[in-house]
């Protein structure tokens, strides 16, 4: 398995939107802690969470591709069950079918990043310690907000055990100590 180190080298190498390697990194710091309430391997759900949208950049035009590219450059590097959760987070698109906890957290913590970042900028200091599980709870039922996060999959967390509320507070807790280096 990769080293952190050679995932963040693989990752730069292959992603060069600013705002996508920031919900990378998002989403591998919430599944690293979703890892550890569940009582799983830490570093194997991080690196996923890190190289999941690994093939983005190539794919963005073509969906139904997004994912198995990713298994392609990081066979040999992941395990099976780290492949197949970066293949069913574009299950929308292909035929692979989240069924794991590792899957569904995936999934669920790849949008609730893209969702966290577009709360926070539209706060109107743009920062991380302005959100609140309230300002967050509100955003997400606002139908009229971020019309183009999928509440559905963030609701993903459930199948996993974490009510949406704790989900919340999981990733302010996550986030907040590095929001200034996450430039959140």
């Amino acid at each position: 398995m990769l080293s952190r180190d050679e995932a963040i080298k693989l990752l730069k190498k292959y992603v060069k939107d600013e705002r996508l390697l920031k919900k990378s990194i998002i989403t591998e710091l919430l599944l690293r802690n979703i890892a550890k309430i569940l009582r799983e391997d830490e570093e194997l759900w991080g690196l996923t969470g890190l190289l999941h949208n690994l093939d983005y950049d190539y794919t963005k035009d073509n969906p139904e591709k997004r994912g198995s590219l990713s298994a392609n450059l990081l066979e040999n590097l992941l395990p099976e069950n780290s492949i197949n959760a970066i293949k069913a987070n574009n299950y929308m698109h292909t035929d692979y079918i989240p069924i794991s906890s590792l899957d569904k957290s995936l999934i669920s913590t790849s949008e609730l990043a893209g969702f966290i970042v577009t709360v926070v900028q539209s706060m109107p200091s743009h920062h991380l310690s302005e959100v609140d599980i309230d300002t967050l709870l509100a955003k997400f039922n606002d139908q009229n907000f971020a019309t183009k996060s999928n509440r559905n999959k963030i609701k993903l967390c459930e199948d996993v055990g974490l009510n949406l509320k704790n989900y919340f507070n999981l990733a302010l807790i996550t986030l907040r100590p590095i929001s200034d280096k996450l430039d959140l």
